[in-house]
């Protein structure tokens, strides 16, 4: 086993920590992405120490200068990381010591890593959050952009996969609008509950300094400061809320991802994906793959890993902070980046979309989709539903042993066998346009109620 030459601790260890364990310590990959987050909750915390006389003005003036010095040099590429100072926290209170001298090894007075780096991490998820809600209202939007012309182009609506009853490509896009809406109010709703400053709770006990949790939280936009310093160092729920929100909106886009793969097939030809999120083959020169659509759809299955090992990783923690919570970051930052990257993506390839309305309209011809048309206009001529329905069922079957491609094609005296209520103006009602257009409520598919919804969430994501 190796060792390392530097300890980072203090007196106590009489040992160099093991180059192996350092190594399987250490978490800078992941800490750089909260490194300027932990320099704002350092700024505001040498601010509160000199407010509370703690730090003299000087010796705060000295560390704001020297933080916003290691920001520029974050931001421009050029911070010197060293691997053997662990952690994000340890790298800037070394290089604030070796700018400003004895003032930055006071920055850490009334703190502990266990509530700094808790405290960066809710700030970074929260940005990311607010990114993710942005780019959801930009898929939304999208959805909406694509809905509006085919509020009234007929598509055959599914269940089991199967042809069920006519409704319109745009009432289909709508639906994903108002999936993707929950999740915006899924995105709003972990932002609320992370939005809590655990600044000031220290290592678990809080601290005998006459700190002021509640001004540094203002400083860094949260709504109030912690309740529990045990709970303020040792909670996690918002990774897994924010794993949970991301999983249901990867399933969202995945289910709409295998309906763009299944409706590209050939067989199908409803839509075709534009050139610029597809890719062919290497052997195979006709092919044309809708590569984002799949990609996004194993993503899904990441992004619920993510999930799981967020939930599983707390689930028997004692009060307050353990080590294992430094995993908890990976499952967090890879689900805010895939889930935003897919999101952002998803909405860049909707408006590529062409729709074959002349295929959707076959195909909604198919499969006897009007039938429950029929035992409707059974039931208003006062024949109890369930007859009805049985009666439409033996019409059905009737239709299907002749072969013929729709209800509509069968004789008008061969209809009124299994139902002698049936009339000529029975023919009416078999269309596929009739029957959506019949769904004119709330909700419904009928072009009116599409573009009535329209109008709604386009305001809504205005």
């Amino acid at each position: 086993m190796t060792k390392s030459a530097q300890a980072t601790w203090s007196p106590l260890f009489k040992e160099a920590v093991s180059t192996d364990f350092r190594d399987f310590h250490e978490c800078l990959d992941q800490d750089k992405r909260i490194a300027l987050y932990d320099v704002l909750g350092s700024k505001v915390h040498a601010k509160m120490l000199a407010r509370a006389g703690i730090l003299n003005h000087v010796e705060n003036d000295a560390i704001q200068s020297g933080l916003d010095q290691i920001a520029d040099e974050m931001r421009a590429g050029t911070f010197v990381w060293k691997k053997e100072l662990e952690d994000v926290h340890m790298n800037v209170e070394s290089r604030l010591t070796a700018l400003v001298g004895d003032a930055g090894k006071k920055l850490h007075t009334a703190r502990s890593r266990n509530d700094q780096v808790a405290t960066g991490i809710r700030l970074y998820a929260r940005a990311e959050l607010d990114a993710l809600a942005d780019e959801l209202k930009t898929l939304i939007r999208a959805f909406v952009d694509l809905a509006e012309p085919h509020a009234d182009t007929i598509m055959p609506g599914f269940t089991h996969l199967q042809v069920a009853q006519p409704v319109t490509f745009g009432h289909h896009m709508m639906a994903y609008a108002d999936m993707f809406l929950r999740d915006l109010d899924r995105v709003a709703q972990a932002r609320d509950r992370l939005n809590i400053s655990p600044l000031g709770a220290s290592a678990l006990a809080g601290t005998s300094y006459p700190i002021d949790p509640a001004y540094s939280a203002k400083e860094l936009g949260f709504t109030s400061a912690f309740r529990n310093s045990l709970d303020a160092v040792s909670d996690r729920d918002y990774v897994v809320d924010i794993c949970a929100a991301g999983a249901v909106i990867m399933g969202h886009l995945s289910r709409l991802s295998e309906e763009i793969i299944l409706w590209c097939t050939p067989m199908v030809d409803f839509i075709e994906v534009g050139d610029q999120f597809c890719t062919g083959s290497s052997i195979m020169p006709q092919k044309r793959n809708p590569d984002l659509a799949e990609l996004v759809r194993g993503k899904a299955a990441r992004v619920i890993g993510n999930l799981a090992t967020a939930a599983s990783l707390m689930k028997a923690q004692p009060l307050a902070f353990n080590k294992d919570q430094q995993e908890s970051k990976p499952p967090l930052t890879d689900t805010l980046e895939n889930v935003r990257a897919a999101v952002a993506v998803t909405a860049q390839m909707l408006p590529t979309i062409k729709v074959r309305a002349d295929k959707m309209l076959a195909a909604a011809q198919m499969g006897y989709s009007t039938a429950t048309d029929l035992a409707d206009y059974l039931v208003r001529a006062g024949l109890p539903f369930r007859d009805a329905h049985h009666a439409v069922a033996a019409i059905v079957g009737a239709a299907r042993d002749r072969r013929l491609a729709t209800l509509s094609d069968m004789p008008l005296a061969d209809m009124q066998g299994f139902a002698p209520l049936i009339a000529d103006d029975v023919f009416a009602v078999l269309t596929v346009r009739g029957s959506v257009a019949s769904r004119n409520h709330r909700g419904g598919t009928a072009p009116e109620q599409v573009r009535q919804a329209i109008a709604e969430v386009r305001q809504r994501v205005a």
